[in-house]
């Protein structure tokens, strides 16, 4: 029987006033260890910096498997690099912590993003503008419906780990999304309690690369994002990384949903 507890009950406490998100992520957290159960999550990642101490948080109380969903980063070379970079990440930390952290790649499809942007005429919008809040929508609706397929108990961002993400946004709309899709939504606010600053720290320990921008192709020209030079370093990277063997990477334990 499922019994997880939704984010909306505990929402109901914070009515006309601002949402402290990691206050209701604690507070969950709390009705999981009082039930003895570990809920499995699927969070999305936008690169392992992000992934860094969201898993070491979430991994004391759930199994957790990360969903690499990015078709906004440009070019492709970066895609891969980031993608190859989380993998790597997961492994080090699973090996480092004894936990079994697992990894899903959704299909690199940049074009669907950059019609999206267009057909919406978000070329022009400022960072952390509309635009940002349509990529967020985006790939919520990605994870969510992954998770819904494959059985998970919660959908997830680390994106929220970020001081540069708007987390009341990001949050409002995983809290819309698990309305259309039969699977609940993890709230979060991961930066708060200097989950950034342990962020920092775990890329230092585990020797991860921490991009300069986010991977979107209209704000990266805004910011004057030189690509061939971003271009060359990825190719270099490629060139002397290879991919993790599938046995590396923990094994993904779910069962599908049906209507049955």
């Amino acid at each position: 029987m499922d019994n997880f507890v939704p984010a909306d009950v505990i929402l109901e406490q914070f009515k006309n006033q601002k949402i402290n998100y990691d206050r209701v992520l604690r507070q969950m957290i709390k009705k999981w260890e009082g039930a003895e159960r570990r809920p499995k999550i699927l969070i999305h990642s936008c690169c392992a910096p992000c992934s860094t101490y969201t898993l070491e948080f979430l991994t004391e109380f759930a199994d957790v498997t990360i969903y690499f969903a990015n078709s906004n980063i440009y070019p492709r070379t970066e895609y891969e690099r980031r993608a190859l970079v989380q993998q790597q990440f997961i492994i080090d930390f699973n090996n480092k912590t004894g936990n079994q952290v697992s990894f899903i790649e959704a299909p690199y499809e940049p074009a669907k993003f950059v019609q999206m942007v267009r057909e919406k005429e978000l070329e022009h919008e400022p960072e952390g503008g509309k635009r940002c809040e349509a990529c967020f929508s985006m790939r919520l609706d990605l994870v969510a419906e992954q998770a819904l397929a494959l059985g998970y108990d919660y959908f997830g961002s680390a994106l929220t780990i970020s001081p540069h993400k708007n987390s009341q946004l990001i949050n409002k709309i995983g809290i819309d999304i698990q309305k259309i899709y039969d699977v609940k939504y993890l709230p979060s606010d991961f930066k708060k309690n200097k989950g950034y600053l342990r962020s920092v720290e775990m890329c230092e320990e585990y020797n991860v690369y921490r991009q300069c921008y986010c991977g979107c192709v209209f704000s990266a020209k805004q910011q004057g994002v030189d690509f061939k030079a971003v271009n060359k370093s990825a190719r270099e990277y490629l060139k002397t990384h290879e991919p993790p063997a599938q046995d590396e990477l923990a094994p993904i334990n779910f069962s599908i949903k049906t209507n049955e």
